[in-house]
């Protein structure tokens, strides 16, 4: 038997050992829940008001950091280049040639690419910090409070921008525009959506298809908007379930201490990989979407 195998059957071992020993101590008996509800850690309170509908809460507090880190990290990349690359400039310029080259690049020429990369750019950073800083535990529970010498203190929770539909929608709807306004302005208005049809259709065939492919160009808003806030809201919920949410709900503490494994597990596949991949995929596609409103066919 490997090395690595030992170990692994080693650590379920010791664990299913502390499983059973907390049950022996605690017991696994059912208690009903008549305090916690999950959907609160969604709750958006009001924590400024302001005349109108611009009342500060949580989302907005989120959606200001990853917009303060964003441009920061753009002015840094701009000021801070040198001739000879340290680690962190190494691992900036990395992410510049992602952007550039894998992003923008691969799915414009060259005249667009230099255009729409700031863009581009600047859409992928803020993503990313938004599902980052999502998945970090932060004081933002003002629905639920600790004292701390005498202060009560919001609990902590996990919360992104990105995981309010409203924000998605927004990034969706400001893509949208731009590579329908880039296609009128490269085609014209009626050659713009004269594109739509495939080359080759003609006739009264030409109709059905053009409603169709209409339909679809807006429903990008939807497939844009809806992939992004629903992979970050379903990670932020299976974390939140799989870390005691689920056992509380159901009263079952050695659910919990079963569970919690897999919440980490999961807390670190979606820190480490979800996270940057939606900001990838909506950068990316977005960038073949204004590419594409000025190829010359679709």
């Amino acid at each position: 038997m490997k090395t690595r195998t030992k170990v692994l059957l080693g650590a379920f071992g010791i664990y299913l050992v502390a499983m059973a020993i907390i049950v022996a101590f605690f017991g696994a008996t059912r208690r009903d829940n008549n305090e916690f509800l999950p959907q609160n850690e969604f709750k958006l309170d009001t924590w400024i008001n302001l005349p109108g509908p611009f009342d500060i809460n949580k989302a907005v507090v989120y959606v200001i950091v990853a917009a303060i880190l964003t441009v920061s990290t753009m002015f840094y990349v701009a000021k801070r280049m040198q001739q000879r690359p340290n680690r962190v400039q190494t691992a900036v310029e990395t992410l510049y040639t992602l952007m550039r080259d894998n992003i923008t690049r691969g799915n414009m020429d060259d005249k667009m690419a230099a255009k729409w990369f700031p863009f581009i750019g600047a859409l992928f950073l803020f993503i990313w910090f938004s599902n980052l800083i999502g998945y970090l535990p932060l004081p933002t529970n003002s629905g639920e409070t600790f004292d701390v010498f005498g202060i009560a203190v919001p609990a902590f929770g996990l919360f992104a921008a990105t995981a309010n539909i409203s924000v998605p929608l927004v990034l969706a709807l400001v893509v949208f525009l731009s590579y329908n306004i880039e296609g009128i302005r490269a085609k014209g208005f009626i050659g713009h959506f004269k594109s739509l049809i495939p080359q080759g259709i003609h006739g009264p065939a030409a109709i059905p298809l053009f409603i169709l492919e209409l339909l679809s160009n807006v429903m990008r808003l939807l497939s844009l908007s809806v992939r992004l806030f629903a992979n970050i809201l379903a990670g932020h919920l299976i974390i939140l379930f799989m870390s005691g949410g689920l056992a509380v709900l159901l009263g079952l503490e050695v659910l919990g201490v079963f569970t919690l494994p897999f919440g980490v597990v999961l807390y670190l596949f979606e820190l480490g990989l979800v996270a940057t991949l939606q900001a990838f995929i909506f950068a990316t596609l977005s960038a073949i979407y204004i590419g594409g409103a000025v190829a010359e066919s679709h």
